[in-house]
Parts: structure tokens; C-alpha cells; sequence
């Protein structure tokens, strides 16, 4: 890909499922769980997704995740990433640390409910290693939708988290 060249969401999910230095995890739950899929559709993604995983259930996501105070909130989003950074590490370091750099990407949203009387806004955030066996830094995004319906929610996660896949991990030269 070069720099001027237009990137579609698929040509750019593409990129980063052929890049075999990352390897994570994607956990969404709530509104939004839009942007695994985009990884999978662009093709390659066994090179890229060590797991998937999606709770729309308040009672599984407590399961997995421990309860906290919201559902769709900074708390939430940290122990998602804590929680499943955790596992790629404890899973795969010891036969792929050397040559890969981990990642976990997840989100959580709340859509327009039916009587449109709720606040529409999402978390997204990323744990990541820049390169391998680096400590794991972390990016945490708030964002507040203000459409006054809930199809456009979904775009958050997947506009959002193929942003922040592709801003990391394309080459600095072709964004």
C-alpha cells in the first residue's frame, strides 16, 4: 500500500491481518461488536486473531469480566483489556514472545434503546506491545454518539477500532 492509494476498511484490515508480527484478541460487548468481523471478511485473519469473543448478556459479561459498577464505562473497558492482555500473554509467550507482538483490542457501547431516552456513547481501548516482549502500553477511548437513532452506533467499534489497528500497525509511510 502506498501512500496514494485509497484505503478501504477492508484494505486496510487486510494489512494488518498480513502483518505476522501482531497477534491479540478482540473482545466487544454491548453495542458495536462490529470490528472483528471486518478482520475476518478482509481474509488472512488466523494470521492476526488468537480469539474472538463477544458478551451481550450483562450476566456473561460479569462472568467473564467481574461486575463493576456500568456496564459502558472506563472500568469495564480497563478490565477487558487487563483480563485478556493477560491471557495472550500466559497462552503464547513461550512459544511466540520472541517473534510477536501481542495485542488485545475491545469495546463496549450502548445504543439508542427502542424508547430513545438513554445516552449513546462506547468505550474502545487497545493493550498493546510495540514490539515483541515489550511491556504492553495501553490506549482508552471515550466517545459519545449523538444520533438521534441506533444504526449508526455500530460504527464507533468498527470505525473506531480498524482506526486504531491500522494507525499502530501500518507502516508509517502508506497512512
Amino acid at each position: 500500500m502506498t501512500v496514494n492509494e485509497v484505503h478501504t476498511t477492508l484494505d486496510k484490515a487486510l494489512h494488518v491481518n498480513l502483518d505476522q508480527r501482531r497477534y491479540g484478541t478482540f473482545a466487544e460487548i454491548g453495542a458495536g461488536q462490529e470490528v472483528v468481523r471486518w478482520f475476518f471478511q478482509a481474509g488472512g485473519a488466523a494470521g492476526t486473531i488468537s480469539k474472538s469473543i463477544s458478551a451481550y448478556d450483562m450476566k456473561v459479561s460479569d462472568a467473564i469480566y467481574w461486575k463493576c459498577s456500568r456496564y459502558v464505562c472506563r472500568e469495564r473497558l480497563e478490565a477487558m483489556l487487563a483480563y485478556e492482555q493477560d491471557l495472550n500473554l500466559k497462552r503464547l509467550k513461550l512459544d511466540r514472545g520472541d517473534t510477536t507482538a501481542f495485542f488485545t483490542f475491545t469495546n463496549t457501547g450502548s445504543a439508542r434503546d427502542f424508547y430513545g431516552t438513554n445516552e449513546c456513547h462506547g468505550w474502545l481501548g487497545m493493550k498493546f506491545q510495540a514490539h515483541p516482549r515489550d511491556e504492553s502500553s495501553q490506549i482508552l477511548i471515550h466517545v459519545r454518539m449523538l444520533d438521534r437513532t441506533n444504526a449508526p452506533a455500530g460504527c464507533f467499534g468498527y470505525c473506531g477500532g480498524k482506526s486504531c489497528l491500522w494507525s499502530l500497525y501500518a507502516p508509517s509511510q502508506s497512512r
